[in-house]
């Protein structure tokens, strides 16, 4: 136990190169994604077909191919046609693509579940398209999306782990290091508890946000135990 201890602070510089990167891998792909989505949920909607074909063509083809084919093909394919990125801008792209694709859903779902009556009302007050989806639609898809985004963000800080597959010294790569100085169980653990503190940092954010959103909004908070029927 003490001699995996010992490597484990010999490793601890690596670990903590891991952990940045994929930091940059899950802060920069969870940005692109979030744009992504965005311009796909909302082409999706479009009254104009074309554009609602073109969203759908994207997002069927991002979500019904490999993310790690699409690494590949980013890292190694485009460099033939004089395209090429450093390895973490790589990882970044292919991971806002394949999670932005999966978040124009949300997107989607979550607009079209806005109740139809703050549709027409905002129609009925002769509101723009763009000024009726800013300040009526908008808001109260916010707060509906919040809890899709926390799902693929987790997802995503798992994805990260495909870096490995372009020699990224990521998380996983560090703690493929560790096993070989510590053992299987011990440095495989680490990496759980690792990975764990990092989704559950990102997702209580999320969290943070849904509820902030929803208060906003004068709608119940999740998980909270209050119940409005009861008098004290």
């Amino acid at each position: 136990m003490n001699e995996n201890l010992e490597a484990l602070r010999d490793a601890l510089p690596g670990l903590t190169e891991g952990v940045t990167i994929t930091l940059q891998l899950t802060l920069g792909g969870a940005l692109v994604a979030f744009l992504v989505s965005v311009v796909l949920g909302l082409l999706s909607i479009s009254p104009v077909a074309p554009l609602r074909w073109l969203s759908t063509v994207v997002v069927e083809f991002f979500r019904g191919t490999s993310l790690v084919v699409q690494l590949f093909w980013l890292y190694y394919v485009m460099p033939l046609f004089g395209v090429s990125w450093d390895a973490v801008l790589t990882g970044i792209i292919a991971l806002g693509l394949n999670y932005g694709a999966y978040g124009a859903e949300v997107v989607r779902g979550s607009i079209n579940a806005v109740d139809k009556g703050q549709w027409e009302g905002a129609t009925a007050l002769n509101m723009s398209p763009a000024t009726r989806m800013r300040r009526i639609i908008w808001p109260q898809a916010w707060a509906l999306m919040l809890s899709g985004y926390n799902n693929l963000l987790v997802m995503l800080i798992k994805g990260t782990a495909v870096a490995l597959f372009i020699s990224l010294p990521d998380l996983g790569y560090q703690i493929d290091e560790l096993r070989i100085d510590t053992s299987t169980i011990f440095a495989f653990s680490i990496g759980l508890v690792i990975y764990y503190l990092i989704a559950l940092v990102f997702s209580q954010g999320l969290r943070f946000l849904e509820k902030r959103a929803r208060r906003r909004l004068g709608l119940p908070i999740r998980g909270s135990h209050a119940s409005a029927g009861v008098s004290l």
